[in-house]
C-alpha cells in the first residue's frame, strides 16, 4: 500500500477512536461522576443473545450482578431476570461538544444500571468514565504538543536563521534539556508547583509543564530544515531584491518545516497523553473527581485493586489503540515525505 494510503487509513482509524471520545456523553451510559455504592468493584457484565435454556433474543442482555451477603466486592449472577439493552435512550444530561445539552445516550436499561467494563470501588460506571477520561487525557496530550511544537518553532528557526552565538547559546540550552531525564524533570517541575488547585488549575497547569519541557527536540529538528533553507537560490534572491527577514522566513523557510512539524506532532501527541497520565497517576495531575485516564489507573497503587481486580487495567490497554494510529500516522508521514528509495531489481516492474 501507498505511504499516501496507509496515512489515510491511519486518519481515519484515529478520527474514528477520536470521534467516540468526543461524543463520549453519548457514548457513556451514564454521568462520570454518578456513583451507586451499593455495587463497588462490580465486574463487567457480558452480553448474551441465548439466555440459559438455549432461546436466541432478538436484543443482547445482561444479567444483573447482586451483591453476596457477608462480603464485599463479590457478587452472584441473577440469571433468573435478564435485563436486555436498550438503544438511543434518555438518560443523564451532558452538553454535546460542551455546548449543547443534550439527554440521548447510544443504549442503556429500563430500571437498572448496566456495567458493561464494571465499576470502581465508588461504585461509578468504568466505561462512562473512560470515555470522559479520554477526552481530559487526549486534550492535555493535544494542547501540550501544540505549546511544544509552538516554542520550539520559534527558537529553532530564530537559532537556524539568525546563527552566530544566538544559535550557538539557544543549542546548548536545547542541549541541556535533552540530556535531563525527561520524565523526572517532569515531575519535580510539576511538584514544585502549587498542589491544592482546582481540576481546570491543574490541568491547565500540566499542559504548560509538559510542553515547556519538551520543546528541545522539535527547535533542534526545525533549526536543522532553516539552516538548509535559508541558503538556497530561490531565497538568496528574495534576499537580493530587497525582500525583508520575515517575509524571507514566512513566505520561503517556514514552509519547508511543516512536514517535520506534522511528523513531530504525531510522533509527541502519545508521549505527552503518557505524560499526564503519568502525573495523574502519581497525585500530581488532574485531581478527583475529575476523570482522567491516570486517576482511573491510581486505584492500581493498592495491593487489593491490583490483585483481584483485573477490570481496573483496562484504561491501560484502552490507550494501546491511540498510541498506534498516532505512530502509523508519524511512520506514513515520515515515509510520505521521502518517497524516493532504492528498490532491489528484483521489486522493480
Amino acid at each position: 500500500m501507498r505511504p499516501g494510503r496507509w496515512l489515510r487509513a491511519w486518519l481515519w482509524f484515529l478520527g474514528v477512536l477520536h470521534g467516540v471520545v468526543l461524543f463520549a456523553g453519548f457514548f457513556a451510559p451514564y454521568a462520570p461522576l454518578e456513583q451507586d455504592r451499593s455495587h463497588p468493584y462490580l465486574p463487567p457484565m457480558r452480553l448474551h443473545v441465548f439466555d440459559g435454556q438455549g432461546r436466541l433474543h432478538a436484543r443482547p442482555f445482561v444479567y444483573l450482578l447482586q451483591p453476596r451477603s457477608a462480603s464485599f466486592g463479590e457478587y452472584d449472577q441473577d440469571i433468573a431476570h435478564p435485563v436486555p439493552l436498550e438503544f438511543f435512550v434518555t438518560g443523564a444530561g451532558y452538553r454535546l461538544l460542551g455546548v449543547v445539552p443534550c439527554t440521548a445516550h447510544l443504549f442503556g436499561a429500563e430500571n437498572a444500571r448496566i456495567y458493561l467494563l464494571g465499576s470502581d470501588g465508588f461504585g461509578r460506571d468504568l466505561l462512562s468514565r473512560l470515555l470522559y477520561g479520554g477526552q481530559i487525557s487526549l486534550l492535555a496530550g493535544l494542547l501540550a504538543t501544540g505549546v511544544a511544537l509552538f516554542v520550539g518553532l520559534a527558537v529553532g528557526s530564530f537559532a537556524g536563521y539568525s546563527a552566530g552565538w544566538r544559535d550557538e547559546l539557544l543549542m546548548r540550552l536545547a542541549e541541556l534539556f535533552l540530556a535531563l531525564p525527561w520524565l523526572y524533570l517532569l515531575i519535580g517541575l510539576r511538584a514544585f508547583l502549587p498542589l491544592s488547585v482546582g481540576p481546570t488549575e491543574a490541568f491547565l497547569l500540566v499542559v504548560l509543564v509538559i510542553g515547556a519541557v519538551g520543546w528541545a527536540r522539535p527547535a533542534r529538528l526545525v533549526r536543522g530544515v532553516v539552516l538548509g533553507a535559508k541558503e538556497r537560490d530561490y531565497v538568496r534572491a528574495a534576499r537580493g531584491f530587497g525582500a525583508g527577514h520575515g517575509y524571507i522566513l514566512c513566505r520561503h523557510v517556514l514552509p519547508e518545516t511543516y512536514s517535520v512539524m506534522l511528523t513531530q506532532a504525531a510522533v509527541l501527541i502519545p508521549q505527552y497523553v503518557l505524560a499526564e497520565v503519568t502525573l495523574s497517576f502519581l497525585g500530581l495531575g488532574v485531581p478527583e473527581p475529575a476523570p482522567s485516564w491516570g486517576n482511573l489507573l491510581a486505584a492500581l497503587q493498592q495491593y487489593n485493586v491490583l490483585a483481584s481486580y483485573w477490570w481496573m487495567y483496562l484504561p491501560a490497554l484502552a490507550m494501546v489503540p491511540f498510541f498506534a494510529g498516532y505512530l502509523g500516522v508519524a511512520n506514513a508521514l515520515r515515509e510520505r515525505s521521502n518517497p524516493l528509495k532504492i528498490e532491489s531489481f528484483g521489486n522493480r516492474r
